[in-house]
């Protein structure tokens, strides 16, 4: 029997096709064409989580990059990317059944805990780099990394690190570049910024600005609007790490970060460049 697809806000909200229904639990994410949901597979009591898409906000770039999601997302199987179970479309929207990550997204992490010590910075950028690594080899650039998007498995100590909302991603062949603006600007890289062309070496910058938010607790350049940030990008002649920290960074450490953060997206560090850096290649300790 069919599970019924339609809803209303207070409402039990129950979706699915066959015998793969879920019980709308909760709403744990919004944006403008989407809704992410806390869900119970009804025959498994497993929990999962729920992308509600409204089919009819999207425009054709939107509707690109829904299908870029879905084909990479339904190809690959890391455990540092978001697992996307399968997916229906019913009542005008599409479904994309994930994996539910139960230690929240790295925004709320930081938040909580506040600037993180080296060696669990290291162990989540080293955790970032290997699926960063798949999406790159796979021609896509994720073009909205931020704390916000990536998700921990749980709140142990052991938790690891996913890759999530794949909404604005791209697939860019070699030698071609995207020239869509888009991104949250905290993050963006300094080309996105200023409207050129870019390749996978945005989502660098982006890698870039999350590891110094860990390091310090707050994104290396602030600024009320895009023109803000990227005036402060441009203006900036050394990194602003904390004093407090300073001192006691491993020289790996900043060299590292730097070379994410470099203005010239030809001399920031690719993605293999980044996970093989000394860095990250030094043992990772449980923290």
């Amino acid at each position: 029997m069919e599970c019924e697809g339609k809803f209303r806000e207070k409402l039990v909200k129950v979706v699915g096709v066959g015998k793969l229904c879920y019980l709308l639990k909760s709403k744990i994410g919004e944006g403008s064409y989407s809704l992410v949901w806390r869900a119970e597979q009804r025959q498994t009591g497993d929990d999962v989580a729920v992308k509600q898409v409204f089919l009819s906000k999207l425009n054709p770039r939107l509707k690109a990059c829904l299908d870029c999601e879905i084909n990479f997302l339904s190809s690959v199987n890391h455990p540092n990317i978001i697992r996307l179970f399968h997916f229906f479309q019913d009542d005008g929207c599409l479904y994309l059944v994930l994996e539910f990550c139960a230690g929240g997204n790295l925004a709320s992490y930081i938040r909580s805990h506040g600037r993180v010590q080296q060696q669990t910075a290291r162990k989540f950028m080293h955790q970032l780099g290997s699926g960063l690594r798949v999406l790159h080899s796979h021609g896509i650039i994720h073009r909205d990394l931020k704390p916000e998007n990536i998700l921990l498995s749980s709140h142990e100590g052991d938790a690891k690190l996913k890759i999530a909302d794949f909404g604005l991603s791209r697939t860019v062949r070699p030698g071609e570049y995207a020239e869509t603006v888009c991104g949250s600007p905290l993050y963006m890289a300094p080309e996105v910024l200023q409207f050129q062309r870019y390749d996978d070496k945005a989502d660098m910058w982006s890698v870039g600005a999350i590891l110094f938010e860990l390091l310090n607790g707050y994104p290396p350049f602030n600024g009320k609007n895009s023109v803000q940030v990227l005036k402060n990008i441009r203006s900036c002649n050394c990194l602003p790490f904390s004093q407090l920290i300073l001192s006691g960074l491993d020289p790996d450490c900043l060299d590292i970060c730097s070379k994410l953060l470099h203005l010239n997206p030809v001399e920031r560090l690719s993605v293999d460049e980044f996970y093989w850096h000394s860095f990250l290649q030094r043992k990772v300790r449980r923290t």
